[in-house]
């Protein structure tokens, strides 16, 4: 008898930890899935950063080349 007892404990904890175990494999899951998620967002938002550095670069040396006519002209 106490050792049934002892052998339905054991059971019950084992299957505990199994339970235990299979939902945070599934959490780990879901976490991974969300950090390529987010690591993919960042990537393309770095890339935008990159390209309106980009622009804002190309958009300086217009205002300069803008700025040396109009500083020829009024000379």
């Amino acid at each position: 008898m106490q050792n049934q007892t002892t052998l339905a404990k054991l059971s019950e904890k084992i299957s505990s930890i199994v339970e235990k175990h299979n939902s945070l494999k599934e959490e780990n899951e879901a976490l991974r899935l969300e950090l390529v998620k987010l690591k993919a967002e960042s990537e393309i938002k770095n890339q935008e950063i990159a390209r309106l550095i980009e622009q804002n670069a190309q958009k300086e040396l217009e205002i300069e080349a803008i700025v040396e006519k109009l500083e020829s002209i009024m000379v």
